[in-house]
């Protein structure tokens, strides 16, 4: 196995003659020894170029970053700055988008079972508008009303019935999906109905979401041309595209970019009526491949006739997508990347599960040792943001690299704040 595929790689990255790589002009030793590992590296201005790719493919407050694949306040500001709006899911990410300045009808709200709390947050903060999944939620915003707020403007989620080539557990756009109005079985059109003649909110459009991690581009735009049919018939001006587009995380594997999922929803969306407004809700493709993650070796055990277990001090807290999603992740060797990786090896963290495993058959360079730094690249969404405390193991920092400068924008979680919620 060659050398980790410059593809996997943020767009900042480099070997020098002695074989180390640097990321934002930082090297990724320097990185670890300073901040300690595991430790999530971001290139911030891999972050702004993604961004700004989606601006122009798509235009200027037609972008929603989807904040569930990584957020931290600096991330928030950095979209916001480049003139990404951001889509939150919960009132949690509402207050860190909030607090990190960033003005609330800049934000959109999602959830498949928003509280009465959190939907009361989203109206008074002044979102920009609010994504209503089910009846049930319509009900809530009626009460709210009542209560003397004021009126939300709204989408509704339809569940279009398309279904992708994806894990069963990110895909969302087929009939049987606990997200959204059905169109197949009508509940579409009697939300649409309802909403438009009630008095509790401003119904402006309608959205859809077919799932995570969407490789064939052409799925967009049969979901495109579905939800152009369905907006340009209810007489709506606004139509949300949602996310999903995937992104390579192995070296056999490509994706489209965001310059070429634009292409394809323009062409699906030729048909829409005048004026209307069409958004879309990029996330793992705007941060997934800006970022690496840094592990420290721990313990090499080799078992004769059967493997050899490379144990870095991380794991399932940091990265549970290989448990949850069987998903496929490369490895390198920080200070010797350009080396050929000839030793097949299985790399595993630190917790108490079998099933700890980050990369199933990784292949790394001959002679590693226990203390060598390990990365993961493409490591920048769902990492971070579906991050646990399992075995009460402390959350890494994250830090972000420019121009010769490694920053920390989330610091790394103390023991002491393990305990500070109990009584």
């Amino acid at each position: 196995m060659k050398a980790v595929s410059a593809h996997l790689l943020p767009d900042s990255a480099s070997v020098n003659k002695s074989g180390s790589m640097s990321i934002g002009g930082c090297e990724l030793t320097s990185i670890a020894a300073q901040f300690g590992t595991p430790i999530f590296v971001y290139d911030e201005e891999h972050l702004r170029t993604r961004c700004r790719e989606a601006v122009r493919a798509f235009g200027a407050d037609r972008v929603i970053y989807a904040t569930k694949a990584f957020l931290c306040m600096e991330m928030a500001r950095l979209a916001n700055r480049e003139g990404l709006l951001l889509d939150v899911a919960t009132g949690g990410e509402l207050f860190v988008a909030l607090s990190a300045g960033v003005p609330a009808n800049k934000c959109v709200m999602h959830g498949n079972n928003k509280s009465i709390d959190e939907l009361r947050m989203a109206i008074t903060s002044g979102v920009r508008h609010i994504v209503v999944d089910n009846f049930d939620e319509l009900d809530r915003l009626d009460e709210l009303h009542a209560q003397g707020l004021p009126i939300p403007r709204i989408q509704l989620r339809i569940t279009p019935g398309v279904y992708v080539h994806t894990h069963e557990f990110i895909s969302t756009g087929q009939d049987d999906s606990k997200f959204g109005f059905n169109l197949g079985n009508g509940d579409a059109h009697k939300a649409a109905k309802r909403a438009a003649s009630s008095e509790s909110v401003d119904l402006v459009g309608i959205h859809c979401h077919i799932g995570s991690n969407v490789f064939a581009a052409e799925n967009f735009a049969r979901a495109a041309e579905i939800m152009v049919s369905l907006v340009n018939e209810l007489g709506l001006g606004e139509v949300t595209l949602g996310g999903g587009l995937g992104v390579a995380y192995v070296t056999d594997e490509r994706a489209p970019s965001i310059t070429e999922w634009a292409k394809q929803l323009q062409s699906a969306t030729s048909k829409l009526a005048p004026g209307v407004v069409v958004f879309v809700e990029p996330g793992r493709s705007i941060v997934a491949s800006a970022a690496v993650t840094l592990y420290s070796i721990g313990s090499i055990k080799p078992i004769p006739a059967v493997r050899t277990y490379v144990v870095v001090d991380g794991g399932m807290s940091d990265n549970p997508r290989p448990v949850l999603y069987g998903s496929g992740y490369e490895a390198f060797l920080a200070a010797r990347a350009a080396d050929d990786r000839t030793e097949s090896v299985r790399l595993v963290g630190k917790h108490c599960e079998s099933g700890d495993v980050l990369i199933n058959e990784a292949f790394l360079p001959a002679n590693i040792a226990v203390g060598d730094i390990v990365a993961t690249p493409v490591t920048g969404a769902y990492g971070h943001s579906m991050g646990s405390n399992y075995n009460k193991v402390t959350r890494p920092a994250v830090v972000f690299v420019n121009d010769g400068t490694a920053r920390v924008v989330v610091r790394r979680e103390t023991y002491d704040d393990l305990v500070r919620l109990d009584l």
